[in-house]
């Protein structure tokens, strides 16, 4: 009687009558994911990289709205409008207040977010989603209503004033001031984003042992000492991504100014995506595509640097 020889430990292409997957198969396989992948890198060809392309080979020329019928029959100048955007007095001053807004209001933003996610995930037990839901709404909120309201409440005889009257306090022009405009810019800023921070923070306060506070307390600790010898080392990386994603949405503050203020008054408030929305209005196509690329520029060396800086302590 002949004894069964065992099979275990062979791959299923070992005696089972099929032989490994020759070329044919693999490239099928290859087709088949080319296939998968089509729909996205077409739509990232047409909507992505081929604009992208354009408004860089745009830098270089004089475009106008007059060159759209015949858009190759300009002429190439080389770097003159990176030096007429970057010698305007109006651009300068629009990158001098965005980057304002992100030295002000994106640690304004890390700092609430991060209080407000501490307090939710230990010291507020009761009612904690409804905490949770109510200051998430202003992210999920239409930036253009918030935009107005907030408008409206900050106007000369608008909310704001009428309840600092009532205390006697007067009123202050917070939208027609040039003291007071982007402040108030800032403020609404930091309110519409510090809800997606704290998210942020909340998910990554899950992550952090409860034995490392117990201990602490334990060891008599407080809880401003708890909060930065343990919470904040522990959310470094978490940290660093707010950073960044922060950094980046308020470089490219459009919507709050440009509804609220206009930019104004006397370009107070206008910040660099406005003046590039302004180029493109007035046909200086070369000019907003070099203005574009200089925002682009400072995005880029602003993030590399948030990353080398903070990286070594994550």
């Amino acid at each position: 009687m002949s004894m069964l020889r065992p099979t275990f430990g062979r791959r299923p292409s070992e005696g089972g009558g099929r032989g490994p997957r020759g070329a044919g198969g693999r490239r099928e396989e290859a087709v088949a994911g080319w296939l998968l992948a089509l729909p996205f890198v077409v739509v990232f060809l047409v909507f992505s990289l081929w604009p992208m392309l354009w408004s860089l080979f745009m830098s270089f020329t004089d475009m106008t709205n007059r060159d759209l019928r015949s858009p190759f029959n300009v002429e190439f100048i080389g770097f003159d409008n990176f030096v007429t955007v970057l010698s305007s007095g109006q651009f300068l001053r629009g990158i001098v207040n965005t980057l304002v807004i992100v030295v002000v209001g994106v640690p304004a933003t890390i700092v609430l977010g991060l209080l407000l996610a501490v307090a939710l995930n230990n010291g507020i037990q009761r009612a904690k989603p409804l905490f949770r839901t109510i200051y998430y709404v202003p992210v999920v909120t239409t930036v253009v209503a918030i935009a107005v309201v907030w408008k409206f409440l900050f106007a000369d005889q608008g909310v704001f004033n009428a309840v600092l009257a009532t205390v006697g306090v007067d009123g202050r022009p917070w939208l027609t001031d040039t003291f007071w405009a982007l402040p108030t810019i800032i403020l609404l800023i930091v309110w519409r984003s510090f809800g997606f921070i704290m998210v942020l923070f909340l998910a990554g306060l899950q992550a952090i042992p409860q034995d490392l506070y117990d201990a602490a307390r334990v060891d008599g600790a407080s809880a401003p000492r708890r909060l930065f010898s343990i919470t904040v080392p522990l959310l470094m990386p978490t940290i660093l991504l707010a950073m960044v994603l922060q950094t980046v949405s308020f470089l490219e503050i459009f919507e709050e100014p440009f509804v609220t203020t206009q930019g104004g008054p006397l370009n107070s408030t206008a910040t660099m995506s406005m003046l590039v929305y302004e180029f493109f209005g007035f046909g200086a196509y070369g000019e907003a595509a070099a203005a574009s690329y200089v925002l682009f520029a400072i995005i880029g060396l602003l993030s590399l640097v948030q990353f080398r800086v903070l990286r070594s302590r994550t």
